[in-house]
Parts: structure tokens; C-alpha cells; sequence
């Protein structure tokens, strides 16, 4: 109450002192003004009277003297006339005879023979005074004096004080209600939640309150708001371990991720590399915006950065991420609570062209997904491919200067030249790479020009990891036919001179808890939004690829609906489909295709109020997919071929309540793991259509057991946990080429999972 009593007396002696200057140099205006109309009117009237006297002056006829004054005085306009000694000769009838007997301004203007003009105070009242000489002989015969009512001036002058003070009082009231009005809202309330959260968090764990604007709290705001952000997640994770610990689970939390790195790594930042970058920017009219990008690799990894800290190396591919990184590229994230760096790498649109759309997704992705589409090997894609390898172990290379021993963890098949580099480089660095799609059998994967460099650049890696076992078969078969090495097939390893790469299965997986703070938004709302009526709803959510089946599975729901047309105007499926490679031309073809496909199909099966699939063409972030995942009755994931497919393990992931069902191609990784899952041929339009009916007419006590299996097996086989064993087996390749002892303080939680997992020793 004392800092608002401050505030608004602050704010009314401001007002007071800017409205009592503003009102001065109004009055000065106004009163000059004023004066100027006074001089002007008396003026026009003394000269011309001047005209007029002077004849009769000269005559002597004061009859007539008096008859023009008569004529020309009014109550507020006097006349007189003087003689050349200054004494009154003729005056209106109208205006009292008792003037002063002498008058400067006549007197001057008679001895100067020039006019005088002034004010005086005759009678009382204010009188402006104009005098203009009478001439006779080119001799000074008297003059004429004007004497106009000047009482307005200051009737005027107290009017615009007395109006200034209303405003001020005004303006004073109106100020004071909404400085009052947004004190309690920006500052009175946001600091009542914080310090209602203080008290809750004393006894139970509470989210902290919305960050208050740091336009008016500045600094202290974003950072009260971050340490509320970090004494939440502390307490939460204490609570989780804690539970966990009775319960006696083995399962992989954040803070147990981050022990286990701090323990096994020390201080030491954990380096990843990815093409694809967890946040871009872009410009959304005049503003910059953030987005999070459509891929498997940031769904999985922006989580254990976020655990682990350290440093992300990415192409920077938003057209605003130059205005928001520092002269090298870098960015703290979380914006809000900075816990790891991305570093961008800039490409150039050549660059770009050629060894993203070019090598890796003309080439190298069709490649290992094998699914009919005719793999494209260029020259200089492989040249470009090569010359951003080498640029992105430049900057890895600056960023890990000054650290002994660095763990780096590469991404994917943008960067199977990377490992080596690194390894020329950086002997001490324990390098990982993770390959997140299907290694293909020995034979197709030989067609590729430059499969020899691509196999060199990997085995640079002291680990190699894929989805699967069978994965790492492929390559370790592919090795052995393709270069001359040792290939342990007992232990899993390529052996090249005094270099050991171990390959090992990997299942990557999500964060348990998918969005942190979901929306809260209830199955009928979603269906508002989206304009449709369903009793049973649907959902698909894929980037739009060819490799993951949606012309397909759009045909499979129209036999669906062919088969079992009951469902008709009673079923919706809604497809997510974000535009991936549009510059690719098989991808243009691929997204006409879709479009066509769901038109068909609607055209061939929609009515007036209802449409078999809604179809919704853009990109959607997590919390925007929340939903879908969390109102549907059955989330279709029908790849061709995939590596692992992760929204089936984000779709698990947040139907903990255990009432829908998953269909689910059985070519994706994740089909190994989610067994209770409808597995189904995605070429297969009859199969993939039962089980659409399926997961419609699952008894509600069936759907809760298979639903309740897979997230089960979620829950524990997380990201967290996927990372953990990563490292771990890393850190223990590592100790064993360097004959090193491996610490034992993070044993309970590794040799624990290990059990669990059944992972390799």
C-alpha cells in the first residue's frame, strides 16, 4: 500500500509540475494573443479618428469635436481629445469626465509626435491606453486618446487556470486509477503468486507462476522465474527418486541421467551433432518466432541435452537464426532457463542443396529405407556432402579446444564422414554415432558409388549404434564384404589396425512426460476446433515422406469404410502431415499424391456434415499434438520401412490412461518392442481395414491391458534410459582401449537397467 501511496503521489506531482508549465505557456500565449487585439482595434480606431479631428481642430469647432466622438465612443470603447499642453478638451458623453489629469501616453505622444499605447487602471478596471498626436502646421496641436476595456484579458487569463485545473485534477484521477489498476494486476498479483508459491513449495511440490513481464521486472523477474523453474524440478525429481526407490524401479529420470553423466564425465560438456537443430527462427510478419522442428532426433535428444547440458552442433536453417544466435552462432537454450548451447553452422545454399537434398535425402535415404524409390548419386552432392562434413568438424573441433577427452555424440547419415575427421583430429575423443534409420542388407547398400569412405568415416567411431540387432547385422555384414577388416562377430566389433568400433542396438525411445505442462482441453472442445462431430476419432501424425505410407493408409480407411460402412458419419480420422523436402521433386509428386488421395477418398465416401479424414497440412509442435494424442481412440502408424518411428512411442507415452489402441506397421523398429500394439502390413489394405475395426471394437478391459503394456514398457525403456546405456557403453569402450578402471558410484543405476533391459554386458 506504501509503494502505491508513493506511485500515485509520484504520478500527481508529475502531472502537477508538466500540467502547471504546459498551462503557463497557454495563459502567455493566450494573453498575448489577446493584447495584439487590443493594439490592432485601437489602433485602427485612433488613427482614424485622427483623420477626422484634425480639421476640426484646426477650426477651433469643438461642436464638432464633440459630434465625432459621440458617434465613434461606445461603454467599451471611450474617446477624448487633448490640446497641445495635454489638458482635456473633448471627451464622449459617455465616459466619465474624472480621468487622471495627466496621462503618459498622451503626454509622450504630443512631445514626440509619435502614438503611445499602454494599460492603466482607471476607475478600477484594467484600460488599454492608445494616443496618436493631432498636428497643425506640422506643429503638435494635441492629440487623440482611445481607452478600451481590458477587464477580459484577466477574465480570460484566470479562466484558462481555473480550466487547467480541471484537466490536471482530472487527468491526476484518471492516472491514479490505472497506475492503481496496473499495480494490482503486473505487480501486486504476480508478486502475491510468488509468494503463494513459496509457501505451498515448503510442503508440496507446486509449478512456479507464469513469468511476470520482464519489460517491468527486468533481470529479476527472468531470474526468480528460472530459480522457481530449477527448485521445481529439483524437488520433483527428489520426489520421483524417492518413489522410485520404494517401489524399488530401476527406471531412468532426468536427474538420474544427469548423476550418471556427472559421475561418469565429471564437469566435462557432452558434444552432439545433429543436421537438424532443436529450435528454429523464422520470421512470422515482423516478428521472430520459435519452432521446434519435425523430427525424431530433436523429439529424443532436446530432452537429455536438457538433462546433461553441454553443447549441440546443428545447421542453423531458420531464416532468422542469424538475428538471434551471438557473432559465432550460439544460443542458449531453453531461452527462458539457458541449460545447453547450440552452436549453428551456416551453409550455403549450394552446400545445402547439395548435401542435404542431394547425398543424404536423394541418395543415402531411399537408400536405406528401401522402399522403391530409386536411390540418386551425384558427383558434386558427394563433393558438397564432404566439404560440410569437413565444416561441421571445424566448428565441433573449436567448440571442444580446451577439453580433455570429449564425449561427442553424431546423428544420422548427414554426417558418416564426421567420425573419423574427429578422430584424426581429437584421438582422445570418445566419439559415438548413432544411425537413425534401417541399415540395409550388404547387396543394396553396395549400389552406393562411395559406400567404402561413407563405411571409413563411420568406423571412426569408437561406437556405431542402431534401432536394432538386425540393423547392426546389415552393417556388420556390409563391413566384412566391403573393406578389408576384422570383423568380430562374437563381440560385435570392426577391428581396423589399432582402432576398435563396437556396434551395438540402441531402441531409441521419448521423454516420459511428452509436454511438461499439457493443454487442458477436453475431447469436445478439440472436436469444435476442428469443425466435426465423431463418435470415434483417429489420428495420424507423420511428416510427409514417402517412406511412411500415408496414400496407403488413406485407401486402407476407405476399405475400412467400404467393409464396415456402420462406421460411416460415426468415424474421423485425423491426419497431421508436416511438409518435409519440398524442394525435392519425388516429394512434390509424394504431397499431390496425398492430396489427391484424401480428396478421392472424401469425394468417394463424404457427405454434406461429414468427411471421412481431415487432412491438416502444416506443422504442429508437441503441445499442439497433445491433444490428438491424448482424444483419440486409435493412432495409426503404418510405415513402409522405419527405423524406429517415434510418435508410436509419443502416442504411448501420453496415454497413460490406457483407453486407445495403436496400429502399427510391423516393418517400424518400434514394432519390436510394442507387441500389444495391432502389427499390421501397411500393403495390406484388408489387414490394415480389420484393424481399424479392431481398435474400434477392443473391449474396453482388452484395450486397457495392451495400452497399459506399452507404457509400461515406455515408461522404462526412456530416452533418459537410452542415453544412459549410450554413454555408458561409451564411457566403458573408452576404458577398455585406454586399460582404464571404470568408476563404480553410478553402478546401481547402470547394472540395474542393464538387468532389466537385457542389453549386452
Amino acid at each position: 500500500m506504501r509503494v502505491t501511496a508513493r506511485l500515485v503521489g509520484a504520478i500527481w506531482i508529475s502531472a502537477l509540475v508538466i500540467m502547471a508549465g504546459f498551462a503557463f505557456l497557454q495563459v502567455r500565449e493566450e494573453r498575448g494573443r489577446l493584447e495584439q487585439d487590443l493594439a490592432r482595434r485601437a489602433a485602427l480606431l485612433g488613427e482614424g479618428l485622427k483623420e477626422a479631428v484634425e480639421p476640426a481642430v484646426r477650426k477651433g469647432s469643438a461642436p464638432t469635436v464633440a459630434r465625432l466622438l459621440k458617434k465613434f465612443a461606445r461603454p467599451d470603447r471611450r474617446i477624448a481629445v487633448y490640446d497641445q499642453f495635454g489638458s482635456l478638451v473633448s471627451v464622449a458623453p459617455d465616459m466619465p469626465l474624472a480621468l487622471p489629469p495627466a496621462l503618459p501616453e498622451v503626454t509622450e505622444a504630443i512631445t514626440l509626435g509619435a502614438a503611445q499605447k499602454g494599460f492603466r487602471t482607471i476607475h478600477g478596471g484594467n484600460t488599454y491606453v492608445y494616443a496618436t498626436p493631432l498636428q497643425h502646421e506640422e506643429r503638435s496641436a494635441g492629440a487623440v486618446a482611445v481607452f478600451l476595456d481590458a477587464a477580459h484579458l484577466d477574465a480570460a487569463e484566470s479562466g484558462l487556470w481555473q480550466d487547467n485545473a480541471i484537466r490536471f485534477l482530472a487527468l491526476a484521477l484518471g492516472i491514479s486509477v490505472v497506475a492503481l489498476f496496473v499495480v494490482r494486476i503486473s505487480v501486486a498479483r504476480p508478486l502475491s503468486e510468488m509468494a503463494e508459491w513459496a509457501k505451498r513449495l515448503r510442503s508440496n511440490p507446486a509449478p512456479p507462476p507464469r513469468t511476470a513481464d520482464p519489460g517491468l521486472f527486468g533481470a529479476l523477474s527472468v531470474e526468480v522465474a528460472g530459480l522457481a523453474r530449477k527448485l521445481y524440478r529439483a524437488q520433483a525429481a527428489a520426489e520421483q527418486e524417492a518413489a522410485l526407490r520404494l517401489a524399488g524401479d530401476v527406471i531412468w529420470t532426468e536427474e538420474r541421467l544427469k548423476q550418471f553423466v556427472r559421475l561418469r564425465f565429471g564437469t566435462r560438456p557432452l558434444f552432439v551433432v545433429s543436421n537438424r537443430e532443436p529450435v528454429s527462427h523464422l520470421w512470422r510478419g515482423k516478428e521472430i518466432v520459435a519452432q521446434t522442428p519435425a523430427s525424431g532426433v530433436v523429439t529424443a535428444m532436446e530432452p537429455v541435452m536438457r538433462a546433461c547440458g553441454g553443447v549441440w552442433v546443428a545447421h542453423g536453417s531458420g531464416v532468422a537464426d542469424r538475428e538471434t544466435a551471438d557473432a559465432r552462432g550460439r544460443l542458449g537454450l531453453p531461452v527462458e532457463d539457458p541449460r545447453y548451447t547450440l552452436r549453428r553452422v551456416w551453409l550455403t545454399p549450394d552446400e545445402d542443396d547439395g548435401y542435404y537434398y542431394g547425398l543424404s535425402n536423394e541418395g543415402l535415404w531411399p537408400l536405406c529405407h528401401v522402399v522403391h524409390v530409386r536411390p540418386v548419386f551425384r558427383p558434386d552432392d558427394w563433393l558438397a556432402y564432404r566439404a560440410v562434413n569437413k565444416k561441421f568438424a571445424e566448428a565441433l573441433l573449436d567448440e571442444m579446444a580446451g577439453v580433455d577427452s570429449p564425449t561427442v555424440v553424431i546423428h544420422d547419415y548427414h554426417f558418416a564422414l564426421l567420425p573419423a575427421l574427429i578422430k584424426e583430429a581429437r584421438p582422445d575423443a570418445r566419439i559415438a554415432i548413432f544411425w537413425h534409420v534401417p541399415w540395409p542388407n550388404a547387396e543394396a547398400f553396395g549400389i552406393c558409388p562411395w559406400q567404402r569412405e561413407i563405411l571409413l568415416g563411420m568406423l571412426g567411431a569408437d561406437l556405431i549404434g542402431f534401432h536394432t540387432q538386425y540393423h547392426c547385422n546389415n552393417f556388420l555384414d556390409t563391413v566384412d564384404r566391403a573393406l578389408e577388416a576384422r570383423v568380430d562377430g562374437a563381440h560385435f566389433s570392426v577391428v581396423r589396425g589399432d582402432h576398435t568400433a563396437c556396434i551395438r542396438p540402441f531402441p531409441i525411445s521419448v521423454a516420459p512426460d511428452l509436454v511438461e505442462d499439457p493443454p487442458e482441453i477436453s475431447r469436445k472442445a478439440l472436436l469444435d476446433q476442428l469443425g466435426i462431430a465423431a463418435e470415434f476419432l483417429g489420428v495420424g501424425v507423420e511428416r510427409v515422406d514417402y517412406t511412411k505410407g500415408l496414400p496407403e493408409r488413406f485407401l486402407a480407411l476407405q476399405r475400412f469404410f467400404e467393409r464396415f460402412p456402420e462406421y460411416r458419419e460415426r468415424l474421423v480420422f485425423v491426419q497431421v502431415g508436416a511438409p518435409s523436402r519440398s524442394r525435392i521433386k519425388r516429394y512434390q509428386e509424394l504431397q499431390a499424391e496425398v492430396d489427391a488421395t484424401v480428396d478421392a477418398v472424401n469425394r468417394a465416401l463424404g457427405t454434406k456434415s461429414w468427411q471421412p479424414i481431415v487432412y491438416l497440412r502444416h506443422h504442429h509442435d508437441h503441445r499442439d499434438i497433445w491433444p490428438f494424442y491424448r482424444h483419440a481412440d486409435f493412432c495409426m502408424v503404418t510405415s513402409l520401412h522405419d527405423g524406429m518411428n517415434l510418435v508410436a512411442k509419443e502416442f504411448v507415452a501420453v496415454r497413460d490412461d490406457g483407453e486407445a489402441a495403436l496400429i502399427l506397421s510391423r516393418f517400424t523398429g518400434a514394432s519390436r518392442e510394442l507387441g500389444e500394439a495391432l502389427l499390421v502390413n501397411p500393403y495390406d489394405l484388408d489387414e490394415t481395414a480389420e484393424a481399424i475395426r479392431a481398435a474400434v471394437e477392443m473391449p474396453s478391459e482388452e484395450r486397457r491391458r495392451r495400452m497399459g503394456r506399452m507404457h509400461q514398457q515406455v515408461r522404462e525403456h526412456n530416452i533418459y534410459r537410452w542415453a544412459g546405456l549410450l554413454l555408458d557403453e561409451l564411457s566403458r569402450i573408452s576404458d577398455r582401449s585406454t586399460g582404464g578402471r571404470r568408476p563404480g558410484p553410478e553402478a546401481e543405476y547402470v547394472t540395474a537397467g542393464r538387468a532389466r533391459a537385457g542389453g549386452p554386458p
